[in-house]
């Protein structure tokens, strides 16, 4: 073995270098292009008290250690001077590596990081800073109230609980005061200001779990906040001043259609990824619960076959129905030391967006997508007939489950072309999920479940139960609807097309119906689950 060189074996003693990263007020898309850079190239995460792990797993590498700061052994919070050590022991134990230490909110705001980087500076470690968006601006934003306006010219920004506060500078009527802090830190820092000859008919606003789907913000005024506060809790943010009056036009992000509900999405986490954000873009939060499991073919001979008929050019077209097939082939291409190379000269078929986008990261653009319904009748409509004398082959190979449909088989066979099929992957019923997940789907804890598919609807019901009759019932077609109702489900929702666009968009217009009925009738806005919980104290009394 070659010695290192002098340069190699100083870089394996140096400590790794510790990037103090700002992990955003609580909402995953604020996480900025420099963090999430960071965190991919991260050997360590040092996390924060309110760090999920679901933000680590999303962005760095799947064998990267996870350290946690947020508690000590007897559960209390660790002091900046306890996680400055962690971190300057998890550079020491990594050298020559990358150290990201994730930190709530932005690193530079009331956040230690002055203690904990200089920590790491004098054990000479290499630091970075990426700035974070600092819960003092999200979390107002949020709750739809600017911090200025021509009203309001300055902003201070005070750490509830901090005894060297002087509040008598904050007083005057045209300072927007931002208090941050825990329920008791809030109560004392609020009545301070008061004391300080701050007008107790000043606005106040206090959001708690601010930029996420459970935020909830309630108004008042600086005589009542302290009382309004202790029903808080954690996180908890306070703006005090003249533009908290703008939040009732200005309110955003809690009117939004699906506003606080909690979605049960019964399909794998691959494939619920375009129905996550597309409910979150409406302020729902989503629950994935896989209700089937994507296992390889009992026997490899018909795709095999099928294979060294796509290098041979024994095929016109290749019809990918899903992702699944798509990973499927992708896959048993890579066991023969095969790549996207081998498509050259075959049309390819996807059978949506989410399919097509699979084929583009393996290189390959797929010639038809269909312009309509994506599923195989969309498909059918937009493939083009057997033609003899344009098509040189009449063959089409089409990889898919074991459960799949005859409908586009059916079809292209109509249309003149030869349709040779295999099994690319199996789908078994999924494992049942966790027993508190299973009681939330029967107790009515989920204000809805998107169906995609009947299989989906019966899998459900086999592993998990009838979800509850309060739960609202959207599924993506006529297919799935009859399927759930056989299932004794009361369908609430049907997407005007088969798709999963479709199906959000119609149980957001759901949601707004239920907005524009409790408005006309003068009452409070209540997602479905609350409605049940209402109705339940009330036949208790």
């Amino acid at each position: 073995m070659s010695p290192l060189s002098p340069s190699a074996a100083h870089s394996a003693r140096r400590p790794a270098s510790v990037a103090f990263v700002g992990a955003g007020p609580g909402d995953p898309s604020l996480l900025t292009l420099a963090a999430v850079a960071a965190l991919e190239s991260a050997d360590v995460v040092v996390t924060d008290q309110l760090t999920k792990a679901s933000l680590v797993a999303a962005h760095a590498r799947p064998d990267v250690e996870v350290v946690d700061a947020s508690h000590g052994t007897h559960g209390q919070p660790l002091t900046h001077a306890s996680r400055a050590k962690i971190v300057v022991q998890a550079a020491k134990a990594h050298p020559g590596g990358r150290v990201v230490r994730l930190m709530d909110g932005d690193p530079t705001t009331f956040n230690g990081l002055a203690e904990e980087a200089l920590a790491c500076r004098k054990a000479g470690i290499t630091v970075d800073i990426v700035p974070g968006v600092t819960a003092v601006t999200a979390v107002p934003a949020y709750a739809g109230i600017p911090l200025t306006s021509p009203g309001a010219s300055a902003v201070h920004v005070i750490a509830a609980g901090d005894s060297g506060a002087d509040y008598a500078r904050s007083v005057d009527p045209r300072t927007t005061v931002v208090l941050l802090g825990n329920a008791a830190a809030l109560a004392g820092a609020l009545v301070a200001l008061a004391d300080a000859g701050r007008d107790p008919a000043t606005p106040v606003a206090l959001t708690e779990q601010g930029t996420t789907t459970r935020q909830c913000t309630h108004t008042t005024d600086l005589a009542h906040a302290a009382t309004v506060v202790a029903t808080l809790g954690h996180p908890s943010l306070a703006v005090v001043g003249p533009t908290v009056a703008l939040r009732e036009q200005l309110s955003w992000f809690e009117s939004k259609a699906l506003y606080g509900w909690r979605v049960l999405i019964p399909r794998t986490q691959d494939q619920a990824g375009s129905a996550v954000a597309l409910l979150a873009a409406h302020g729902a939060g989503a629950d994935v619960v896989p209700t089937i499991s994507v296992e390889p073919p009992r026997t490899p001979h018909q795709m095999d076959r099928a294979i060294k008929g796509l290098v041979t050019g024994r095929y016109e077209w290749v019809g990918f129905t899903s992702v699944n097939a798509v990973k499927a082939v992708r896959e048993r291409f890579e066991d023969f030391g095969l790549d996207a190379r081998a498509f050259a000269g075959l049309k390819v078929a996807a059978v949506g967006g989410v399919t097509a986008e699979a084929l583009r990261a393996w290189g390959i653009n797929p010639d038809l997508v269909p312009t309509g319904e994506k599923s195989a009748r969309g498909l059918l409509s937009d493939w083009p007939e057997y033609d003899a004398d344009l098509d040189p082959i009449n063959r089409v190979f089409l990889p898919r489950a074991d459960i799949a449909t005859d409908t586009l088989a059916a079809g292209l066979q109509e249309m003149g072309w030869e349709v040779e099929d295999a099994t690319a992957y199996r789908t078994v019923r999924a494992a049942p999920p966790a027993p508190e997940v299973r009681e939330a789907i029967k107790s009515g804890d989920f204000d809805a479940v998107v169906f995609t598919s009947s299989s989906t609807v019966r899998n459900l019901v086999g592993i998990a139960g009838k979800p509850h009759p309060s739960t609202v019932i959207a599924c993506i077609g006529p297919a799935t609807a009859k399927t759930a109702e056989e299932h004794g489900l009361r369908v609430d929702v049907l997407a005007p097309e088969a798709s999963v666009a479709s199906l959000i968009e119609a149980l957001a217009e759901y949601g707004r119906a239920l907005a524009r009925q409790a408005h006309e009738a003068g009452v409070p806005v209540l997602r479905p689950s609350a409605r049940r919980k209402v109705a339940s104290r009330r036949k208790a009394r």
